[in-house]
């Protein structure tokens, strides 16, 4: 039998990838984000469609997803999103507590994201779409507070738009895509069954 080693840079090249992805997701959000919820403070965007992608990739490449999650907002909805540096780098830090705990989850209940059975879409929307959202949510709109993008007394008006958008594009879009595409990504050699590897 053939031993088939590990590919060398194609993690680095998926990582590259994954965040341009993520980028380009993360920021097309923030540019409509407005359209969709026209009440949102000034400064706050909802990163709905990225947020299912990111949620989806993680599941499939493991901590590259989580990875290109945070870059991909650090760019996206921070930086190209008109969010200061400094506030930036701790504003995205929501996106990587959204992605690691359905991946946590998914890990140590053994959860399929092929979604076959309920108990994976219970898994999925539990913890891929409610719980992380409200984590996420509650962290950016803090860290918009914190850096003084919103005021204190706009936290809750931030907090219920990012929450419901996030969770709801997931609850949409993530079942589907995970269902019908995650037989072909399994068969790649760049598929992570664990954290990492």
């Amino acid at each position: 039998m053939r031993n088939v080693s590990r590919p060398t840079y194609s993690y680095l090249i998926l990582v590259i990838g994954l965040i341009i992805l993520d980028t380009l997701l993360a920021w097309i959000s923030v540019k409509v984000s407005h359209l969709i919820s026209p009440a949102l403070p000034t400064g706050v965007a909802v990163i709905a469609l990225a947020a299912a992608f990111m949620v989806i990739f993680t599941l499939w490449f493991g901590l590259y997803g989580a990875i290109a999650a945070y870059i991909g907002t650090l760019f996206g909805a921070g930086l190209f999103g008109g969010l200061s540096g400094s506030v930036a780098i701790y504003f995205s830090l929501a996106s990587l507590w959204m992605v690691l705990v359905p991946l946590a989850a998914f890990r140590i209940f053994e959860a399929n994201a092929l979604i076959e059975s309920r108990r994976d879409l219970f898994h999925l929307v539990l913890f891929g779409a409610i719980l992380n959202n409200i984590i996420a949510a509650a962290w950016g709109s803090i860290s918009l507070a914190v850096g003084g993008v919103i005021t204190w007394n706009t936290i809750i008006a931030a907090f219920v738009p990012i929450c419901a958008g996030n969770a709801l594009f997931t609850v949409i879009i993530a079942p589907l895509v995970l269902h019908h595409c995650t037989p072909r990504v399994e068969k790649s050699r760049v598929f992570v069954r664990d954290f990492w590897f």
